[in-house]
């Protein structure tokens, strides 16, 4: 059974960095290109990141320069530091794997951004 399991969410103040985690199993997590979506308060969901099999990165323009995504397949989980953060990042981040034939959305975890 495959499980997202996402953690480090949470409630911070502008200007402070936040690492979420993705942990999977029950996949080969190094087959999957893994992904972190957003939606905030009253919106879409958004593409935030995307990291490849291969470890090529793509940003979503409002923030790219303060968050990164990263993977560590050995241990099947994917990240995201966010740094400079701002209100208008408040929303639920979503962590999403997928390959050709699959995919698989976390459960979603808050992160709020206020004074």
């Amino acid at each position: 059974q495959v499980e997202l399991v996402e953690s480090g969410g949470g409630w911070v103040q502008p200007g402070v960095s936040l690492r979420l985690s993705c942990a999977t199993s029950g996949l080969t997590f190094s087959n999957y290109g893994a992904r972190w979506y957003r939606q905030g308060p009253g919106k879409l969901r958004k593409l935030v990141a995307d990291i490849s099999t291969d470890g090529n990165t793509n940003y979503e323009d409002s923030v790219k320069g303060r968050f990164t995504i990263s993977r560590d397949n050995e241990k099947n989980t994917v990240y995201l530091q966010m740094n400079s953060l701002k209100p208008e990042d408040t929303a639920v981040y979503y962590c999403y794997i997928h390959n050709w034939s699959d995919d698989y959305w976390g459960q979603g975890i808050q992160v709020t951004v206020s004074s």
